[in-house]
């Protein structure tokens, strides 16, 4: 399981090898995401808080990657945050979001991507329920229910 510890250990020494590798310019990932999708997942950027009623929806089943549909979350590690955007406390597999130091907007936190194409996914901080104490804050546009 990963804890604070592993994630900070990740975002500063490197990120596991990834279960497979997705490339496109961006102007092949325009023609297949609409430009929110885009927005959020190519160019680093965030959907309002609130906007995708994902948050509220706990049934069963695995979030993916919207861009290279490479399973990233299990719904049983979905909780409620209050934040205004789907949370969980762990990725489906060890090696399916990559880590990268995110001082921009002069805070430092964790940015969370896809380790298949490099897709924003959003950020993970250290306040999360147990056991791991993590939550990752991640954009609904970001993700797919598959």
């Amino acid at each position: 399981m990963l804890n604070w510890n592993s994630i900070i250990h990740y975002a500063t020494k490197g990120n596991l090898i990834p279960p497979k590798r997705v490339e496109k310019s961006n102007e092949e990932w325009q023609k297949v995401l609409s430009m929110e999708q885009f927005k959020v997942t190519r160019l680093k950027g965030t959907e309002r808080p609130h906007s995708s009623e994902m948050c509220s929806l706990f049934e069963p089943g695995k979030y993916a990657c919207v861009c290279c549909k490479t399973p990233l979350f299990d719904a049983t590690t979905k909780f409620e945050s209050g934040t205004g955007w789907p949370s969980f406390t762990q990725p489906i597999e060890e090696n399916a979001v990559a880590y990268h130091k995110d001082v921009s907007f002069g805070m430092i936190r964790v940015e969370a991507l896809c380790n298949s194409c490099d897709s924003h996914l959003g950020h993970v901080f250290e306040d999360g329920p147990p056991p791991s104490g993590l939550r990752y804050c991640i954009n609904a546009v970001a993700l797919e229910k598959i």
